[in-house]
């Protein structure tokens, strides 16, 4: 291993869990968690084509995660420091007050990356992936890493479970499910597509924006409106889908665009292959 292992190395918690499939499942729960935000998604609404581009939009996110995740050290700088550009020249206007603000304000990049890493967190974990509590502070604690690619202070992020428990807590009193956050819950239900996929939308994305929004934590479907099923038989319902997207075969699931996880193992040999039982390593 020889080459340059990125910003999070095989040793990782980081390099392991983010190979899972799983991770499909919860950017979804991170979208619909992240529009309870007013500001944070009106910067998205005023400053993105989402509804016309929503594949591409998805597939830079899955990009961005995958090149500071597997990439070199350099490509991770690289793609943050192009995040950081674009975000400071972006504004918004405050539903409520009618405030013009930047998009790149602390408070709102730190909930887009709480919110985003929780959900990795919960729905990798729920489905299956082995994680002790003290793994699962371990990644939360890597992602001041990423956290500080976007412009965040790594020291004002939190860095366990707990810590991010009581962030949760804390900004609560500021989320709301407004127009932008009923914008983006329709358009995840029905995102636009050909008209011959539109079967394969109502089949397969249906059920995987269903499964996101039901593993959301109770006071976002308060907040959104709609009952969720039990958590226990959401952890089944993510369990069962954990273990069938598993049985696809991982080189087969790494030959998509834009192939990071094989790039890695190019770089670094066979040994950086991500694997759950190597967490404990």
């Amino acid at each position: 291993m020889g080459g340059d292992p990125g910003l999070f190395t095989p040793a990782s918690v980081t390099w392991q869990m983010h190979g899972d499939p799983m991770m499909w499942v919860a950017g979804v729960r991170a979208l619909y968690l992240q529009a309870l935000h007013p500001r944070a998604v009106r910067g998205v609404m005023e400053n993105s084509d989402f509804r016309r581009d929503a594949w591409g939009r998805l597939m830079r996110t899955a990009n961005f995660v995958g090149t500071t995740t597997y990439g070199t050290a350099e490509a991770a700088e690289r793609a943050g420091a192009r995040i950081r550009k674009i975000h400071c020249m972006l504004g918004a206007t405050d539903p409520d007050s009618g405030e013009r603000y930047g998009v790149d304000e602390p408070e709102l990049l730190l909930w887009v990356h709480c919110a985003e890493i929780d959900s990795y967190l919960q729905v990798v974990r729920r489905s299956g992936f082995p994680l002790t509590d003290a793994q699962a502070d371990r990644y939360i604690a890597e992602h001041r890493v990423s956290a500080r690619l976007v412009g965040l202070d790594p020291a004002a992020v939190p860095g366990g479970q707990e810590e991010m428990a009581v962030y949760f807590e804390e900004v609560r009193p500021r989320l709301a499910a407004g127009a932008d956050a009923r914008a983006v819950d329709d358009f995840l239900l029905r995102p636009p597509t050909h008209p011959l996929l539109i079967p394969a939308r109502e089949v397969l994305w249906r059920r995987v924006a269903r499964l996101a929004y039901a593993s959301l934590p109770p006071y976002a479907h308060e907040l959104y409106g709609r009952s969720a099923p039990e958590p226990a038989v959401v952890t089944r319902r993510l369990r069962a889908t954990g273990t069938l997207l598993r049985c696809v075969p991982a080189r087969l699931r790494w030959q998509l665009p834009p192939k990071h996880i094989l790039c890695a193992m190019a770089r670094l040999g066979p040994d950086a292959r991500p694997a759950p039982y190597k967490v404990g390593l």
